[in-house]
């Protein structure tokens, strides 16, 4: 069955969709997203989606739930309903009827500071380890990682200028002095071999006039990782999770890491605090200031 509004490149609707998102700077891979979702909304209809009531909406969710759809997916799919409803075809009361699961929040998979370097080390090129590096001593989303460009390298003030962000926002990211080295060497090489330009992207894909996709950048870091012999599950958000990670348990103040992850609430970069080992390690229980019991002394059955 074919999705009216993937298959219709010239709808008005389609377009008008498509105007909404990058009005407000959407990235491609978020506007990519919100018309795969509506399409599944189109396809259970078998007719346009602004055509949708709101029992429809009611059966679509129902319909998802019995095929087993997992939760984080239905909400996903709720978002880009809403965002339809209510800018594209300005009907909020509709976008009312979607409703959003709760569900537990699973903890980030995190490397240590030796995998991180295991990692990085597992690369098999200049380019893809200094893309690893930025997702890492920056703490990238793999689509900033991937839009980056040479001018958006701001040496003296050191900061990375991110320009699309999540949800289209703009943000300051820092620039360490060794990642700024490695950058540099990178630079030397891509002009070399002819695909880097000072108007151009940071990290070319196969074709210098296009980014390295994130596709390609997920690859690198599985493939890094099995050369590394690192077990875990990963991929580049793990570099982010393990940068937040790392600096909290350096102690860098919670505020201050939300503002380098371009959190906008600060909920979601608390979430660090269940897994940042090394500051609870750090910290004194209370009965040990007690004073009661002395080290070296063995438990009665050994």
């Amino acid at each position: 069955m074919t999705h009216p509004v993937l298959d219709a490149p010239i709808s008005p609707l389609r377009q008008r969709l498509i105007d909404d998102m990058n009005l407000r700077r959407f990235s491609r891979e978020t506007q990519r997203n919100y018309l795969r979702d509506i399409g599944r909304l189109a396809t259970f209809l078998g007719r346009s989606p602004d055509t949708a009531t709101a029992d429809d909406l009611r059966r679509f969710q129902i319909e998802q739930q019995e095929d087993g759809v997992p939760v984080p997916t239905m909400n996903s799919i709720v978002s880009a309903l809403r965002f339809f409803f209510t800018h594209t075809l300005d009907r909020p009361d509709l976008a009312r009827r979607l409703v959003r699961l709760a569900h537990p929040r699973k903890l980030p998979v995190v490397l240590s500071r030796d995998e991180v370097a295991r990692l990085l080390n597992g690369t098999t090129c200049l380019k893809h380890q200094a893309a690893l590096s930025v997702a890492y001593g920056a703490g990238l989303r793999v689509a900033e990682v991937s839009m980056l460009k040479v001018a958006d390298v701001d040496s003296e003030r050191m900061l990375l200028r991110v320009e699309r962000g999540k949800g289209g926002r703009y943000r300051n990211a820092m620039l360490s002095e060794d990642l700024l080295t490695l950058l540099r060497q990178w630079w030397r090489v891509g002009r070399q071999q002819g695909v880097m330009h000072r108007d151009g992207w940071l990290f070319p894909g196969q074709h210098a006039m296009k980014p390295i996709s994130t596709r390609q950048l997920y690859r690198i870091v599985v493939e890094a990782a099995q050369a590394a012999d690192i077990a875990k599950r990963v991929g580049p958000h793990t570099l982010r999770h393990s940068f937040a990670t790392h600096l909290l348990e350096d102690g860098t103040d919670i505020r201050v890491i939300q503002v380098l992850l371009g959190h906008a609430k600060l909920n979601n970069t608390a979430l660090y605090a269940k897994v940042a080992t090394r500051t609870v390690r750090t910290v004194t229980s209370p009965l040990d200031k007690l004073g009661l019991f002395k080290p070296g002394e063995s438990l009665p059955n050994g």
